[in-house]
């Protein structure tokens, strides 16, 4: 997603910001100051980035680095934007194709839940259904949500929630007793440290995650050692206790 909202992000601000963006994205990039009087984001944990995202009902923009007058702008922009959910491509080719397949196999239960910010059109739940529509997944059940993933996840009795945000990964772990598996497609390096440390689960794809939750459906809960490799697989430690 945040790849196309760079994308309108040059067209609202203009080829500078572009680099301007990039530069700050970098790993190895010192924070930058904003200019206009504009606060800049130098941390994905940013609290005072998240909390003005929240406080406008839209998610925080962590790869671009933006400050939250921009993300404001660049968020009114989209959201002037015909069914923009709909224009968005697949960062995993084939992912979708193949999560439905999975769970027309394996009679798996899944409900996807998203934060988008309304936009011109259809409503960000229909638009997102007909996305997953369009990429290979029939009938999808979309809940557009604005609290905890946690609150959710405990109140529908999830058995695992998959984010590619660690504040919703850690916000599961807080609040449910699912088990959170944190998709991190950035350098390991720019990992949250809490991550780990806090039990949630960090694979580097969907495909990736798709495999070792096949592998806990396929093993089946008798098995005593399933557990043992799903961690291995996740990179969390064994409790003492196991």
């Amino acid at each position: 997603m945040e790849a196309e909202l760079l994308r309108q992000a040059v067209a609202v601000f203009g080829e500078p910001m572009k680099r301007r963006l990039e530069e700050r994205a970098s790993p190895d990039s010192a924070p930058v100051e904003a200019d206009s009087g504009e606060t800049a984001l130098d941390s994905a944990s940013t609290p005072q980035a998240v909390a003005e995202a929240s406080a406008d009902n839209v998610p925080p923009l962590m790869k671009t680095n933006m400050s939250s007058r921009q993300q404001r702008r660049l968020w009114r922009h989209v959201e002037s934007i015909e069914n923009f959910w709909q224009t968005l491509e697949e960062i995993e080719a084939g992912v979708i194709e193949r999560l439905a397949r999975l769970v027309h196999e394996r009679r798996w239960e899944i409900i996807f839940l998203t934060k988008r910010p309304e936009s011109a059109g259809a409503t960000a739940q229909l638009q997102s259904q007909r996305w997953l529509e369009s990429k290979g997944f029939p009938l999808p059940s979309v809940f557009v949500v604005q609290g905890s993933r946690g609150r959710i996840a405990a109140a529908l009795g999830l058995d695992i929630v998959v984010d590619d945000r660690p504040e919703n990964c850690l916000d599961v772990i807080v609040d449910s007793k699912a088990r959170a598996i944190l998709v991190w497609r950035e350098d390991e390096r720019q990992l949250p440290a809490a991550a780990r440390r806090m039990g949630i689960g960090v694979v580097k794809s969907v495909g990736e995650c798709l495999d070792i939750i096949s592998e806990i459906d396929a093993a089946g809960r008798d098995d005593p050692g399933v557990m043992a490799r799903v961690m291995r697989l996740l990179g969390l430690k064994e409790p003492a206790n196991a």
